[in-house]
């Protein structure tokens, strides 16, 4: 093999280990100061969504939750779901309040990214929609519109949520369609009990295996905890004191002693039930 040939396909691996198909982890940057200007109106209307995740969102055997792509598209699932995007795209985020925007935000992050996974279904992972060799997936696509300005969902979870709100939940908030990731929620995010539910979230995640597992003093994390490690303290310490605080007591018994994290670990396989 030659050393051109093998200088590529490091880089191919590189990319298809990289995050949300990037080859580091985008910065948290303010996308407008737009968007971090707040009103006190309540939810927008959320009933299509929550019929949608109703329907379709299935409890996975090993705790994972699932959606039943195949059976939404063979049902015509996909059609309301981009009415109600359409709906949500027309909402001024700026007239909601804080938490009714970060839920606003998390929603239409989410329910775009169910849409993306139907239109191209049959598919085994998001990274095969759009994007390149070196930066596959969907992210940095600009496929919505609010307020007039196009976003992509880069745009909204590090261009809008994790800088407006700096709040490390936001990870837990977002899903992008993988079995790595947190899970998608039984229901839309809405502002009452907002902070509970991330906490919930937060739990759910950090306590099953693909959050966190500690077995002989070796700390194996989500690679979300690595690539966006400054969400969560910036260091191993800090990412350890964000599992303790959410840890139930086996995990946190683990813990104990625990000072560094021996790897990271991310599957990208659809979350399909």
């Amino acid at each position: 093999m030659t050393t051109t040939r093998r200088a590529f396909l490091a880089l191919a691996a590189a990319a298809l280990a990289a995050p949300r198909g990037a080859q580091a982890a985008p910065a948290s940057r303010l996308l407008s100061p737009r968007w971090a200007e707040f009103g006190a109106g309540g939810d927008p209307e959320a009933g299509p969504w929550a019929e949608f995740l109703t329907r379709w969102r299935r409890p996975g055997a090993d705790g994972v939750a699932l959606v039943d792509y195949a059976g939404a598209k063979a049902a015509g699932a996909l059609a309301p779901l981009r009415d109600w995007i359409g709906a949500m795209e027309r909402v001024e985020p700026g007239q909601l309040s804080r938490p009714a925007a970060f839920a606003f935000w998390s929603n239409l992050y989410n329910a775009e990214t169910v849409a993306l996974i139907l239109e191209a279904w049959p598919v085994g992972s998001i990274r095969e929609i759009g994007g390149s060799l070196f930066s596959p997936g969907p992210w940095r696509e600009a496929r919505l519109s609010v307020g007039g300005e196009a976003l992509s969902l880069d745009d909204i979870e590090h261009g809008i949520l994790r800088p407006v709100w700096g709040d490390a939940r936001v990870h837990y908030a977002v899903n992008c369609a993988a079995l790595g990731c947190p899970d998608l929620g039984a229901e839309p995010w809405r502002a009452e009990g907002l902070d509970a539910a991330l906490d919930e979230a937060a739990r759910v995640f950090v306590n099953h295996p693909r959050g966190a597992r500690a077995e002989g003093g070796r700390l194996v994390v989500s690679k979300i905890y690595d690539w966006f490690e400054e969400d969560f303290g910036g260091t191993d310490a800090g990412v350890i004191a964000h599992l303790r605080a959410y840890a139930a007591p086996p995990l946190a018994a683990a813990l104990e002693g625990v000072t560094r994290i021996s790897g990271s670990e991310y599957d990208w396989s659809i979350n399909a039930a």
